[in-house]
């Protein structure tokens, strides 16, 4: 089937969000530096999502194109998640790119590493969707990080991926510039790349494998991580350290199944992060959830 009819973006942002939609900047409360993500309703921000999370990873990459803006386009119209994932490289100019691998092989025509690239020849490079994919998708140029920001920045909590160490100080240039630095969580499995992120002002989310977890200490990360982001396989007990870390949030990934997405709700997890938000969000929750409530400021 093909991708749904476009909804008004404003009017969605209130459906995803449960606040108003954002105004332009220049005409919200606060005068014209007012950040994109404030409005006359309220904030667009991650600590304004709701008690369970969904986030959209890759942009959902079992129903769209993985990091493709009318797979991002999809997700965001579809309403299934509340956070957009998106990750992100550097090219050869410093070009930041919207791709998950450190080459162009897997999810594009061409080959060799991203970061050989300009801006210029990045306009030449195509997408070429996954012949599983349902629906009718056709290649297209990959986005900028830029033109990201520039589509979904104060409409939805975006969730950037930093694939590049070098990648995070333009990023934070990007968010600060756009008044985007409430509601897009910029994420990494470094610890201290999250706290260097946490020390120029965003918001911060740390992944973590279940064999990390085995060992991890999560509560010395709790003064510069906003989400910590868990795998799904890691051992209960480590789960609910991760949950009874002191950490605001606690989101698992990559959780395709509603079997997966139960267990780790009930313990304690307050988000999924998922490849497949529309089949999850059709599918009912069971069984007791300990969610905590969203914390506050």
């Amino acid at each position: 089937m093909a991708a749904p009819a476009v909804i008004t973006a404003l009017a969605l942002a209130g459906q995803l969000t449960g606040v108003a939609p954002a105004r332009p900047s220049g005409v919200t409360p606060g005068g014209p530096t007012a950040p994109l993500e404030w409005s006359a309703g309220g904030p667009l921000t991650v600590d304004s999502l709701p008690r369970i999370t969904y986030t959209a990873h890759r942009g959902g990459a079992l129903e769209v194109p993985e990091n493709s803006m009318s797979g991002l386009m999809a997700a965001f119209e579809r309403g299934t998640a509340q956070v957009l994932d998106v990750d992100t490289r550097v090219l050869r100019d410093g070009t930041l790119v919207a791709m998950h691998d450190a080459t162009l092989d897997r999810t594009t025509d061409r080959k060799g590493r991203v970061r050989s690239l300009t801006a210029k020849q990045w306009r030449d490079v195509r997408l070429t969707p996954h012949p599983s994919l349902r629906g009718t998708w056709r290649p297209e140029r990959p986005p900028t990080v830029a033109e990201v920001l520039d589509r979904f920045g104060g409409r939805v909590v975006l969730l950037l991926e930093v694939k590049d160490r070098d990648g995070l100080a333009p990023l934070a240039r990007m968010l600060h510039k756009r008044g985007l630095t409430r509601s897009v969580l910029v994420n990494s499995h470094w610890p201290s790349v999250a706290k260097r992120a946490h020390e120029l002002g965003l918001r911060t989310q740390l992944w973590r494998s279940a064999r990390q977890m085995r060992t991890d200490r999560p509560r010395e990360w709790r003064g510069f991580v906003d989400v910590l982001d868990v795998d799904y396989k890691a051992r209960d007990e480590d789960l609910v350290r991760a949950v009874a870390s002191g950490i605001p949030h606690v989101w698992a990934h990559t959780v395709n199944s509603a079997r997966q997405r139960d267990r780790v709700l009930r313990l304690g997890c307050d988000g999924v992060i998922t490849n497949a938000p529309g089949r999850l969000t059709r599918t009912p929750v069971t069984g007791q959830v300990r969610a905590r409530p969203l914390s506050e400021g």
